[in-house]
């Protein structure tokens, strides 16, 4: 036995040894696991060989970066070779950039040849012969390690393709390389540019049914002369591909439409070359050529660029001849149809990833003047999504005389958005006819309405909604706005029901595809539209901040702290977080100073291509990048830490250090310092994909506590100055603070006047809680909620508002106090023995090690999934008889006790490494049972805030 272990009394010593087992069975149950999965994920899958790859890679980039970086044949070789890139794909492609293709050519030349062993890749593509013109000049040799690694995965590739002599089975292999394998080996290109692999269904739906609307729209079909067809986001080639195989295009027709009306473009060079063998290898099947006859149409170019100059010549380059001939052959080409997957990216999720999205100032300068002129959204970043970008491009590059039709499978989150009126608004105006299959699968989304969103049609690869939008422009249409023909395939579907359906479709001219016809409103709602009513209601935020003569009810508002590097300043572990921020400001700093050394020598030197990006020693943000530019010190304060509420019921240590907070917002008006009390309200933001939700916090909140939360202060706080105070001013003698009312007077007066002199700000702040949470109102507004912040009536009767004002009173207090709610009696605790609940429960003043391993969590779960009357809470305490209305508290898209058991869990950070253990918040508060009787708090917190919102749901308005 251990030393020390248990208690010395005998009456302890039964409790001790039961104690001890219980937690060295789970330890071994620990291990076990381990092993288990360690044998289990022995096999050598494809994402075991990319990772072994990329490694391989990262060796090539070095060698490569050598032999380039000497003055020489080799440095003058590859400038030439990057100024050819930069032509052809876009003028902004880095040395780095330029080297890393380098490597994957090297990598992929021989998996492409094993897959397809009829013509040598190599001698016939026009990238491949202009790469390994370069390589050859490199003379570029792997060691004997990654040769030997090399080899085998290559051996692995030809062992699935042997005998493998159809399409089909082909394609198969070609998508599993592309999600298994490429994915893994160059994880941030993929990210960059949102790249996922199209099913085979939507595509095939998406081309039978633009030959349909060719025909019905303008007596064309796809195999007709002159219908240009281009994919201009390609991949992998499916949608060229499965359009060769379609049997659409006539035979006859087959050999002109390959030549000269079939183009397709990509900007990653892995994905370029899978899409031209792909396609090629699809031509020549079903023709059984034996004459090998490249597909001419394909370029490796990025497609925004191509419109950002009407200077075609620029494009050429000697070391890319071909390819640079392709593009001005393109952009000539009359467009009759673009088609395709359009990248879903709208930017980097953090400044260290060096993966944020090309700027093109012509396509952002025609999508201001268009989707953000007619927009009535203050933000509207979204716009200037990938995807977004890719229908504005469209749109201008259809053959202007003729028109045409664009048909995309996106994203479908700008059928609803705030920030998207302008786009539905420009797309009526731009566009004769449009339809809209919409495929739903919105994943950002949690709880019931996660539930109905049902399964994600790309898999893992988007967790958007996502729709099939067809685009007509028919020149010798009746004038007007388009008719927009819009189908929901319906709730609680599957991804392979999604498929399914898609796949007995097969197209828009379905007769069982009934199409409801959407009339828009002049705000530019299209599937949810605004109610009327609700515009005549009083709003909660003014449109001017601090603004003492408003018509709102709040005087001002706030979104929570955005930090940028969340797993950096929070953290449940004081100890944590102080090691963690000391050592990052101490990098920042020596980061600071060398790249002031390294101007002083080069004076055009750019702080982003200068800074490491190693996300295990900092988190980089814009602000922190400036702060580089300006030489800003920034030093550790060790004192500098507030306790937050960072989700719904869990609250974090921070480190507040506003210079190192990328967005503090008001929090300092709000929270001024940690012994100057306040309460605020905070909503759901505009714009979320979850339903709205309510919730009060007395500390700092952070943005996501409720989805891009808004919050309303009962007061805020401006720093005193010398000068006198006003005689309505509060403020102790002691403070540096005046404290302000964010009730405004107006809504006071409005109150008075209606229900009585007895009224105070303190009332309507909490009339406000208590009627956001009204079911009722929550359902009737449900579309103005998500897409503009709240306005709320003043109830007729006086009797009616003191039941509002006095339930969320009551609402407020379980809220604000959820830690000191007893737990609710008709729950069972099993594992845990009297003794010791009784000695963790009478506030001793320490506790040994062993009573926090007892309670220790690592993930509390469910015995099954739709079990959720039993929480296993660890390997021996079990809670039972939950009752199933406790689940019904649904807060920013989860149930309140689901959030205790999701944030409630040992993590450690993907990029940063950094863990978070939420027992280090009980070793805090010096009580051991802490989450446990947080968990046991939140049942009874649920129950009571049903009870209370069944009460005011039922008051008559």
């Amino acid at each position: 036995d251990r030393p020390g272990y248990g208690v010395n009394e005998q009456a302890g010593k039964t409790d001790s040894i039961s104690q001890q087992l219980t937690l060295r069975f789970g330890q071994l149950q620990n291990i076990i696991f381990a092993r288990m999965v360690q044998k289990v994920g022995d096999r050598r899958y494809w994402e075991q060989w990319a990772k072994d790859v990329a490694q391989i890679a990262e060796r090539q980039i070095e060698r490569i970066n050598r032999l380039t970086s000497d003055d020489g044949e080799h440095k003058k070789a590859f400038k030439e070779f990057l100024t050819g890139l930069q032509k052809n794909i876009n003028p902004s492609i880095t040395a780095s950039e330029a080297v890393e293709m380098l490597s994957q050519h090297i990598i992929t030349k021989p998996v492409f040849e094993a897959l397809f062993k009829g013509y040598s890749f190599v001698q016939n593509n026009a990238i491949s012969v202009s790469m390994q013109k370069m390589l050859d000049l490199l003379e570029a040799k792997a060691i004997e390690k990654d040769t030997e690694t090399l080899q085998k995965f290559y051996e692995s590739v030809k062992s699935r393709a042997a005998d493998i002599d159809n399409a089909t089975g082909k394609q198969r292999i070609i998508v599993e390389l592309y999600d298994k394998f490429f994915k893994t080996a160059f994880p941030k290109m993929v990210e960059k540019l949102g790249i996922v692999y199209t099913p085979v269904e939507v595509v095939d739906f998406i081309i039978h049914s633009v030959d349909h609307i060719l025909q019905k729209e303008f007596g064309r079909s796809i195999s007709d002369e002159n219908i240009h067809i281009l994919d201009p986001f390609t991949g992998t080639g499916t949608f060229i591909t499965l359009l060769l195989q379609s049997g659409l295009i006539k035979p006859e027709d087959l050999e002109r439409k390959y030549v000269n009306e079939l183009h397709a473009n990509e900007i990653v060079l892995l994905a370029y070359y899978i899409a031209a063998i792909n396609i090629e290898n699809a031509y020549h099947d079903l023709l059984n050529a034996d004459a090998y006859k490249p597909f001419d149409g394909i370029c490796l170019t990025d497609t925004f660029q191509l419109g950002e100059t009407d200077e075609s010549e620029k494009l050429f380059s000697e070391m890319f001849v071909q390819n640079s001939d392709r593009v001005i052959a393109q952009k000539k080409a009359p467009l009759r149809v673009i088609i395709g997957n359009p990248p879903y990216s709208i930017g980097q999720k953090s400044a260290n990833d060096n993966a944020q999205n090309q700027s093109y100032p012509v396509l952002d300068g025609k999508i201001a003047n268009s989707y953000a002129k007619e927009s009535t959204a203050g933000l509207n970043k979204s716009l200037y999504d990938a995807y977004i970008k890719a229908f504005r491009w469209s749109t201008d590059r259809l053959d202007p005389e003729h028109g045409g039709i664009i048909a995309f499978v996106s994203n479908g989150a700008w059928l609803d958005g705030n920030s998207t009126d302008g786009f539905r608004k420009c797309l009526e105006k731009e566009f004769s006819a449009i339809y809209i299959f919409d495929l739903r699968g919105n994943q950002r989304t949690s709880g019931e309405l996660s539930r109905k969103e049902g399964g994600k049609i790309f898999g893992s690869g988007s967790r958007t909604p996502i729709a099939i939008t067809f685009l007509v422009k028919n020149p010798n249409a009746k004038s007007g706005k388009a008719m927009i023909h819009y189908h929901d395939i319906g709730d609680y579907l599957s991804r392979e029901e999604k498929l399914g359906i898609i796949n007995k479709f097969s197209s828009v001219d379905n007769p069982e595809m009934t199409w409801t016809v959407l009339k828009p409103n002049e705000h530019g709602d299209w599937t949810s539209q605004r109610n009327d009513v609700f515009g005549t209601f009083i709003p909660l935020a003014p449109e001017k901040k601090f603004d003492a003569k408003t018509k709102t009810v709040f005087k001002t508002y706030a979104i929570g702290v955005a930090s940028n590097r969340d797993a950096w300043v929070y953290n449940f572990s004081k100890k944590e977080i102080d090691k963690n921020m000391y050592r990052m400001v101490d990098f920042y700093n020596q980061q600071k100073d060398a790249f002031l050394i390294a101007k002083q020598n080069n004076p055009n030197l750019i702080v982003e291509n200068f800074i490491v990006n190693d996300p295990k020693k900092i988190s980089w943000t814009r602000a922190l990048r400036n702060d580089i530019k300006n030489n800003i010190v920034h030093n550790f304060q060790k004192e500098s830490h507030r306790t937050a509420s960072y989700r719904p019921f869990c609250k974090h240590l921070l480190y507040y250090d506003v210079n190192l907070i990328e967005s503090p917002g008001l929090s300092p008006k709000l929270f001024p310092k940690s012994d100057i009390g306040n309460k605020v309200i905070c909503i759901t933001g505009m714009g979320s994909n979850k339903d709205f939700s309510v919730l009060i916090v007395d500390c700092i909140p952070d943005l996501q506590i409720l989805m891009n939360g808004q919050c309303f202060p009962l007061y805020y706080y401006e720093e005193r100055k010398k000068e006198s105070l006003s005689l309505f001013d509060e403020c102790e003698s002691n403070s540096d603070f005046i404290q302000k009312d964010g009730i405004s007077d107006f809504i006071l007066q409005q109150a008075i006047r209606a229900y009585g002199k007895s009224v105070t700000k303190e009332d309507i702040f909490y009339y406000v809680y208590g009627f956001l949470h009204c079911s009722e109102y929550r359902t009737q507004f449900a579309s103005d909620l998500r897409i503009m912040l709240p306005c709320i009536p003043l109830v007729d009767e006086p009797r009616d508002f003191w039941s509002f004002s006095k339930a969320g009173r009551k609402l407020a207090d379980l809220h604000l106090n959820y830690e000191t709610v007893p737990a609710f009696e008709g729950v069972t605790i099993n594992g845990e023995t009297p003794s010791i609940s009784k000695i963790l429960n009478d506030n001793q003043p320490s506790h040994n090690e062993d009573d926090y391993a007892f309670y220790l969590v690592e993930k509390m779960r469910f015995p099954k999934k739709d079990q959720k009357d039993t929480i296993f809470y660890n390997s021996h305490i079990t809670i039972q008889n939950i009752p199933a209305q406790a689940y019904s508290y649904i807060v920013n898209g989860k149930s309140a006790i689901e959030w205790i058991m999701e944030r409630y869990q040992i993590t450690t950070h993907k990029d940063s490494a950094i863990r978070n253990d939420p027992n280090d918040w009980s070793r805090e508060t010096n009580n051991p049972r802490y989450i446990l009787n947080l968990l046991l708090s939140i049942i009874n917190v649920s129950l009571q805030t049903v009870g209370i919102v069944k009460s005011i749901s039922s008051i008559k308005r």
